[in-house]
């Protein structure tokens, strides 16, 4: 295993490199966890792919330093230096969680490049309604950071809405455990103006899907309550080659398990 940093403008980006295999397979990971959590995969993948595991902006050892958003226009641009610097001309992609709505992005932007495509519970394939008022508005935004040093009428909203079983009780949790402490609000409230900006057209996503013959595997936990199945069987319309297995899992979904699906799935 080997680790790089790319410069990019003021900014570089971690990158951390395994296995053998003729083909590229670029990874991304998910919030708060960074490119080590690949290493998981290393041994099932490794002969069959080059791994490179990116550290997305604010996580990892990548830093940003741009005085700005994260844009489509970078992560395009942090894509090509991967293949240049690693000298591939194609690549598969995998996304999990967060990652699989940044890889997402990635074929809108690159589908022509890309051989295969593995999402991993990923963020990405429903609106979040809030997610979306509280990155691409400006009122949304300041609303967001007075919640983030003022938590009472965040976590009176949450608590109400379960009351009113608007959100699942696993859901319920999973935001509460999130949210409960300072560091954690801040590291979501920069982390989401930052990379606010990776929001995939679903629909422009399955026609290049389509274009270019994508083969794609979705993957997702049977308990997962954060993205269930149910997304997955949504975005599956049939008019690009994909295939989708539940595994008796959570949401977390970077295992051994996942590997050799993937395998079996590719090779």
């Amino acid at each position: 295993m080997s680790s790089f940093f790319l410069p990019y403008l003021k900014s570089r980006f971690h990158t951390i490199s395994d296995g053998t295999g003729e083909e590229l397979l670029i990874c991304l990971h998910g919030f708060g966890e960074n490119a080590e959590t690949f290493s998981r995969l290393h041994y099932s993948l490794g002969g069959y792919f080059t791994i490179v595991s990116l550290d997305l902006p604010l996580h990892g050892k990548t830093e940003w330093k741009e005085e700005r958003p994260f844009s489509m226009e970078d992560l395009k641009a942090v894509i090509l230096l991967i293949l240049q610097h690693y000298r591939f001309k194609t690549f598969s992609l995998m996304g999990y969680s967060m990652g699989g709505r940044v890889s997402l992005c990635v074929v809108q932007l690159l589908a022509e490049r890309i051989d295969r495509l593995y999402l991993l519970a990923p963020d990405g394939l429903k609106d979040n309604r809030w997610h979306m008022f509280a990155t691409q508005t400006r009122i949304g935004n300041k609303l967001f950071k007075y919640c983030t040093y003022h938590p009472q009428l965040f976590f009176g909203l949450l608590h109400t809405w379960r009351f009113l079983r608007f959100i699942s009780k696993g859901l319920h949790k999973f935001t509460f455990n999130s949210m409960n402490t300072l560091d954690k609000r801040e590291r979501v409230y920069f982390v989401w103006t930052c990379m606010g900006q990776m929001m995939p057209d679903r629909e422009l996503c399955k026609q290049q899907l389509k274009k270019y013959r994508i083969s794609s595997l979705l993957l997702f936990g049977k308990y997962d309550r954060v993205i269930p199945p149910v997304l997955g069987v949504r975005f599956m319309d049939g008019t690009f080659p994909c295939e989708m297995q539940v595994l008796e899992k959570g949401h977390q979904l970077i295992c051994e398990d996942a590997a050799e699906v993937i395998r079996a799935y590719s090779f």
